[in-house]
């Protein structure tokens, strides 16, 4: 029975997707733990802590499915302890020789922090694929619409014109920016724990170091080094990454959102067949991707905003921080992953309408004041030439394409003049730094890996 919309079977597919399922289930979650504890079996065994043949037995029978679920569910009731059920589930199994030879020395935070180190890792490639897929669509469109005139917006209104290149490029850099941190903190990120009870590694002696780096091998992770059981940095920092991609995204969506408006038609979400916009209203398109791109970034800002918070723990152990942590993390990996996913369907299907881009521009006249007050300036100085401006378009009611014979009949310039000045010097400008983005980011794809791993 699910009661969480990211597990039911109507809407889990809004909220998630099938390979982060894969990962956060129950099953795949008591596995993880397992292959853990096998880990530190291994690592023990081969300082001589327990017995070899007891870690060899310890990893033949710590399969989820040889467990009795229900008595794992119980005796965790029971104990109120957050990995003793397990523990006792897996003994139940074993063989007499090896049962007091599991999790020897470690505790809850070793599992689960270390589980934590292979869910960024995991994560993280899944997101280091999808987030460069992306961008490379992104870089595509920019090459392709680099000339492709457009009117620039601010505050929702028509300003200067671009190219639809520029503002794609402008989308693809800032995804080049999360690709860039992704790559930096992988060995930040994908870092086991071994601490024991505070950090100290007391219970093993002298041979407490040497265990944490062989058992982080085993595990496929980094050697933090040093405890982590309070600095909860890593887990804020991969949280806040995934939900800064995730607004990134949500920008991407609002421009199509915005966009798509009948009465602008610039761009067009890839049509679904078999989608319903509305019942009640058949002549409707909606944008629902791009909606819900924003509703993902909303979730994913409140989730690793709770991961931020627990960067405040006390002293050496603090169950506030890592138990958040427990729905937090997984939340905001499951939206990141569905935001990316869903972001992918939507560019390689985006329709462009560079008709309807040009007609924007030309009915607000070429949208050319900024370089009308450029010219100006050259002749009454920035000041007067601006102020001349907002005379002649407020004081007269000119619209912009009224705007020549509207200074000429001041004397500030011949018609012929302003309309030199023109547009074309700033989508120059605009198209040129699209060329510096594509030449960056495609130097920047050729040298790194495919695979985040």
């Amino acid at each position: 029975m699910a009661t969480r919309l990211s597990s039911s079977r109507l809407y889990g597919h809004l909220w998630g997707t099938a390979e982060t399922d894969a990962l956060f289930d129950e099953p795949a979650m008591l596995q993880a733990w397992l292959d853990i504890l096998v880990g530190l079996a291994r690592a023990q065994a081969s300082l001589g802590i327990v017995p070899a043949a007891a870690a060899a037995e310890i990893a033949a029978y710590a399969r989820v499915e040889a467990l009795d679920l229900e008595f794992v569910a119980e005796q965790t009731r029971l104990t109120s302890h957050s990995t003793l059920g397990l523990i006792r589930g897996l003994q139940r199994v074993l063989p007499d020789g090896a049962r007091e030879h599991v999790y020897v020395g470690a505790t809850v935070q070793d599992i689960t922090d270390t589980w934590f180190g292979t869910l960024m890792r995991d994560v993280g490639a899944i997101v280091w694929r999808d987030l460069r897929a992306c961008e490379a669509r992104l870089l595509e469109l920019a090459a392709q619409h680099r000339d492709t005139v457009m009117a620039g917006r601010t505050h929702g209104q028509p300003g200067s014109p671009i190219t639809f290149g520029f503002k794609v490029a402008s989308w693809a850099d800032e995804l080049r920016r999360h690709v860039d941190r992704m790559r930096e903190g992988r060995d930040r990120w994908c870092t086991g724990q071994l601490a024991g009870a505070v950090g100290a590694l007391a219970f093993y002696g002298p041979d407490g170091p040497e265990l944490r780096g062989r058992f982080c091998a085993e595990v496929g992770l980094q050697d933090p080094g040093i405890s982590w059981l309070t600095a909860r940095d890593r887990v804020a920092e991969f949280g806040t990454v995934l939900a800064m991609i995730c607004g990134t995204l949500a920008r991407i969506g609002v421009e199509v959102y915005e966009l798509s408006r009948p009465e602008i038609g610039e761009l067009a979400e890839p049509a679904s067949s078999g989608a319903v916009s509305s019942i009640t209203m058949p002549h409707k398109r909606n944008p629902e991707a791009s909606e819900h791109l924003d509703t993902l970034a909303r979730l994913a800002r409140a989730s690793s905003a709770v991961l931020v918070e627990g960067m405040v723990g006390g002293h050496e152990r603090d169950g506030r921080s890592w138990k958040a942590e427990w729905i937090a993390l997984p939340e905001v990996c499951q939206l990141t992953a569905v935001a990316l996913q869903l972001a992918r369907r939507l560019l390689h299907g985006l329709e462009v309408h560079p008709e309807a881009m040009a007609a924007a521009v030309e009915r607000f006249g070429g949208l050319g004041s900024e370089r009308v007050l450029a010219g100006l300036t050259t002749r009454l100085g920035r000041y007067q030439a601006q102020q001349a401006l907002h005379e002649v378009l407020r004081e007269e009611g000119t619209t912009a394409v009224d705007l020549p014979n509207a200074l000429a009949r001041r004397g500030l310039a011949t018609a012929e003049e302003v309309r030199g000045w023109g547009t074309s010097a700033a989508v120059e400008t605009a198209a040129q730094m699209v060329d510096g983005v594509l030449a960056r980011a495609h130097a920047v794809r050729a040298a790194e890996p495919e695979s985040w791993r």
